[in-house]
């Protein structure tokens, strides 16, 4: 089976969402379920959301407080798992879900795997190479990528395009890679994660809604994250649970060896590393309508 799909851009998620061709505006039909007119019914607004309320005020505190904690932390380790939904041409909205780790050391290394049910992947990153490993193909590609790990997540995502899922999560500066362009701001109070209890916050900005889930206490990490994009129809989401935290410590190693047998391709090569994609063979990216 083959999906039609366009690929359009979440910019606060670091990770692609796609819709079919032709649906970058919802139906009117969908327009007026979404907003209560066919059935006469309508969520009623929550209150305060403006950024100078006391309110907004205390949400971004608490995402300040994150980012600081975040930033703080020398090495980081943690597993994930995570869902993005693309919605085909003919409207049905599917889910692809994945799991995977995080190793980082600030300010310059960091090493990743990803599972899918269609890739197994890793990435790591000394500080001066990036390297892709796609295991079931048992082949590798290694490209020089200098810097810090902000930089390699600038990298990965416009010239690789292999972006890290949350990628935004894992800059230096937190707080502001996700304020900007904020416009709205909700403290929804308290949620349990895996069993903790956390801040839940909301936020808005012209192309995407986003929430946060930030652990209460002293190491206010993020538990979850979930981005919605408004202007494509049926608003597919990226969704990002994060488990096992820790902080602090030893990250490990961040050197690479070839599994034996393993290919070495070329940059050049990239497209045939297929597990690294985001998307299995059987789907297509449709055309932009």
């Amino acid at each position: 089976m083959t999906h039609s799909i366009r690929r359009t851009l979440l910019s606060a998620a670091a990770l692609a969402l796609v819709a079919g061709p032709g649906l970058s505006s919802c139906s009117q039909e969908a327009d007026d379920a979404a907003t209560g007119e066919a059935t006469g019914e309508a969520a009623a607004p929550l209150e305060g959301g403006d950024l100078t309320s006391e309110q907004a005020k205390n949400a971004q505190a608490l995402l300040k407080k994150m980012s600081d904690y975040m930033a703080a932390q020398q090495a980081i380790s943690l597993s994930y798992d995570s869902v993005f939904e693309v919605v085909s041409d003919d409207k049905q909205k599917l889910q692809l879900a994945m799991s995977g780790t995080v190793d980082l050391a600030r300010p310059d290394k960091i090493r990743t795997t990803r599972q899918t049910g269609f890739s197994d992947t890793a990435m790591v990153f000394d500080g001066t190479t990036v390297t892709f490993l796609g295991k079931g193909q048992n082949a590798y590609i290694q490209a020089e990528a200098p810097g810090t790990v902000d930089n390699l997540i600038d990298q990965l995502r416009e010239k690789f395009q292999r972006p890290l899922p949350g990628a935004d999560l894992l800059v230096s500066n937190v707080h502001d890679a996700l304020m900007e362009g904020v416009t709205d701001i909700k403290d929804l109070g308290s949620g349990v994660i895996n069993g903790v209890e956390c801040d839940h916050l909301a936020f808005r900005s012209e192309e995407t809604d986003w929430e946060i889930w930030i652990a209460q206490g002293d190491a206010p990490y993020p538990c979850r994250y979930v981005i919605t994009s408004r202007n494509v129809d049926q608003a597919p989401q990226f969704s990002m649970t994060v488990r096992d935290w820790k902080a602090g410590g030893s990250a490990g190693d961040f050197a690479f060896t070839p599994p034996a047998g393993a290919k070495e391709l070329t940059v050049e090569q990239l497209k045939e590393l297929k597990e690294t994609a985001d998307l299995p063979d059987n789907f297509s990216i449709g055309v932009e309508q």
